[in-house]
């Protein structure tokens, strides 16, 4: 029998055990209704969530409207006060301002060619919404959210100049969500030809130029009216990055972004692509800069990027603060004027060792000085010309220290028991090293026997040096350093006390400045205190003192780096007061150092070359003391002589210095000296006449070998 219907077609019975064509035509339309039951109270759910963060949305934006300032004061803008940072001595070194280099300049002078490239690169849909881009924003969000937190903004150039003109530049939602309500009353209230020309006025586009005008003046020395395809392009570019991309620190850099904004302007159709290769190929001339407007640009810099890790920034260009500085910018001056000198005097022909050089190779220099006392630094001169190079050799600039290094073995010496009248033998020497033999050479290639470690540190002896650093360990002797403030990586090497680690200026002069306060570190500073716009104090330096090293040690040091300036390589740096210091010469001659001080000041000059080339036969008991002498000699003009303090626990004796005993009656006067030991560790015994006989067979070629060795340095 067969049934038929609309819902059923098919045998009542069926032998195969299958459901009719009828029971799964109900059983779908079984499971439909289910589902959409399902969908019904879904989409509920999602409606009445939506519904409540539509309205929480809504509070929220209602509660940021109402704290936000009214779009219609953009016309009435009144640029932020400037901030000035002052010398010790009352001067005016800079005043920061972020409109103090802008000229403000209506659209109709504006290239059509930079309103075109910023359109394209910054905001390509500009001329299609009413102030937010939702493509953008739905692009933005979907990376952001892949990467975890904010990566790109997705902004318009309304939310940008909203941004610029109202708002901090902190990524988050409450500032995202008042910068899209901003940018749609300003989209209300201005046209886009009005927003445009307010956003190119108010752009920031490196080295303090602000908006179009001072952009174009400043980099091609012309009005933004008259810029050209290449030129727009280029600027426009650097906008994501005005310091780091600027052409005329990173040419290179700035031709990157340049390509990536014509390679825009042709996927939108603005240009062509035969217009973006001859644009792209167009030589450029960057306009050389102008005189820094900055006093002390060095330190002056050095302050700024200070201030703008403390306060951002904005608030360092635009809040009135009042930045006193340690500076004293009489001795800055004439540090200046003894870099410049000692610079040109290396740059001349000179006769050295009798042979006629064009000149000793050299095209740098620097100088720091610091108050050990308060840790304030007192000048900086980190190069030749700042206008020319910003680069700061004082604060940047890691380099060899060479000899200079040394004094951190010598205290390390002491602290371990040796004593400054310790004899070591001067002579040829290898170690066995992981890398291989190690044999270090003196400066002269020539060994003076058996000396005082007091004496083979005003020669700056190296094999002896290296001695001592593998008896007392270089591990040592990298922890002293950092405790006298060395920050800078150091390899506990053999080579250690010869530099062989690099370091800057600051960290070095710093560190000498433990030796020159007894034993204490302060650390360096360049600001005293800062005050807002009212007078208000908003930060105030306070010097602390911290005992790093035993006094007695550091005395006794400092009375061996006394006669490293009397007698040793550092005569060149003499006064008629009491000085100490150390000389430093790196292989090569690439580096040449000295290091001095009183008790009052910590000075230290350099001069090599920025490319590591070697200088000729520069060393640092030549130039670099000789700087330093004339620099101190103006620094301590009204400063009173004051000696360091004498060491205690030390005794003297009487010793034959070619045999390190006891001298006597029969020794040979020229052979005598005096020398300081710790008490209980001096000599006992006395030189006899076999050890007389002895050394006076080596005397001659000794005594030729301390001629030349003093004829070197």
């Amino acid at each position: 029998m067969i049934f038929r219907s609309r819902y059923s077609i098919g045998k009542l019975t069926r032998s195969s055990g299958k459901s009719s064509v009828g029971a799964r035509f109900q059983a779908r339309k079984d499971k439909q209704r289910k589902l959409g039951g399902f969908l019904k109270k879904l989409s509920l759910f999602f409606f009445t969530i939506g519904f409540i963060g539509f309205i929480v949305l809504s509070i929220v934006i209602f509660n940021i409207s109402r704290k936000l300032p009214d779009v219609e004061t953009i016309s009435t803008y009144i640029p932020a006060e400037t901030t000035k940072i002052i010398s010790e001595d009352n001067v005016v070194l800079a005043e920061l301002h972020l409109e103090e280099n802008r000229v403000l300049i209506p659209i109709e002078k504006i290239s059509p060619e930079i309103q075109k490239a910023v359109v394209a690169m910054e905001d390509s849909n500009y001329y299609d919404h009413h102030g937010l881009d939702f493509k953008g924003i739905f692009r933005a969000l979907v990376k952001d959210i892949m990467a975890g937190g904010f990566v790109q903004g997705g902004s318009t150039l309304t939310q940008q100049l909203a941004r610029n003109l109202f708002l901090h530049r902190q990524r988050t939602i409450v500032r995202k969500l008042a910068e899209a309500i901003l940018a749609v009353q300003i989209e209300r209230k201005y046209t886009k030809t009005e927003i445009l020309e307010m956003y190119l006025n108010q752009v920031y586009w490196g080295h303090n130029a602000y908006g179009i005008e001072s952009a174009s003046r400043m980099y091609y020395q012309k009005p933004a009216q008259n810029l050209n395809l290449a030129e727009s392009a280029l600027l426009v570019g650097i906008l994501t990055g005005p310091e780091l991309y600027s052409p005329i620190r990173n040419f290179r850099g700035a031709k990157v972004r340049q390509k990536l904004v014509l390679d825009r302007m042709v996927d939108l159709d603005i240009i062509t692509k035969q217009e973006s290769n001859i644009a792209y190929t167009e030589e450029i001339i960057i306009a050389k800069r102008k005189k820094f407007r900055y006093k002390a640009p060095f330190f002056t810099s050095f302050i700024i990027k200070q201030l703008i890790e403390m306060y951002g920034e904005e608030a360092a260009y635009t809040s009135g603060m009042r930045v006193h500085t340690t500076l004293n910018y009489g001795l800055q001056e004439h540090a200046e004027k003894t870099v410049k000198k000692y610079i040109e005097y290396g740059q001349s022909p000179k006769w050295v060792k009798g042979q006629k050089v064009a000149s000793l190779n050299y095209e740098q220099g620097a100088i720091l000085a610091i108050d050990p006392r308060t840790g304030y630094i007192k000048a900086m001169q980190g190069g030749a010309d700042f206008q020319n190079n910003e680069f700061n050799r004082v604060t940047q600039s890691k380099r060899q220290p060479g000899s200079a290094f040394k004094p951190f073995l010598y205290l390390s010496a002491l602290q371990k028991g040796f004593s400054p009248g310790s004899f070591i033998e001067d002579s040829p020497v290898t170690f066995n090293t992981i890398e291989g033999p190690y044999g270090p050479k003196n400066y002269t290639q020539k060994y003076l026997g058996n000396i005082p470690m007091r004496k083979a540190f005003e020669r700056s002896v190296n094999v002896i040096a290296i001695k001592l650093n593998y008896l007392i360990g270089p591990e040592t002797v990298v922890e002293n350093a950092k405790k006298l403030g060395i920050t800078s990586p150091l390899k506990p090497i053999l080579s250690l006390p010869l530099g062989a680690n690099e370091v800057t200026m600051l960290e070095l002069g710093s560190a000498y400045g433990v030796f020159a306060n007894n034993g204490k570190r302060v650390e360096p500073t360049g600001i005293i205190s800062i005050e807002d716009r009212d007078g208000t104090p908003l930060y105030e330096h306070k010097i602390v003192e911290r005992r790093v090293f035993n006094a007695n040690l550091i005395a006794t040091l400092v009375d061996m780096m006394k006669g490293i300036v009397k007698y040793g390589t550092g005569r060149n740096a003499k006064l008629p007061r009491p000085v100490a210091g150390k000389t430093g010469t790196t292989s090569d001659y690439r580096d040449a150092w000295f290091v001095g001080f009183v008790p009052q000041l910590v000075c230290i000059t350099w001069v090599g070359n920025d490319n590591n080339t070697p200088t000729y036969k520069m060393t640092g008991g030549w130039v670099p003391a000789s700087m330093w002498r004339e620099f101190m000699k103006e620094a301590l003009r009204k400063v009173p002589p004051q000696d360091f303090p004498r060491p205690k626990g030390l005794v003297q004796r009487k010793v034959n210095w070619k045999t390190g005993k006891l001298a006597t009656d029969y020794s040979p006067e020229d052979s005598v000296t005096t020398e300081k030991y710790w008490k209980g560790t001096e000599p006992k015994e006395f030189d006899t006449a076999e050890d007389r006989r002895w050394s006076s067979e080596k005397k001659e070629d000794k005594e030729k070998d301390l001629i030349q060795f003093f004829e070197a340095n």
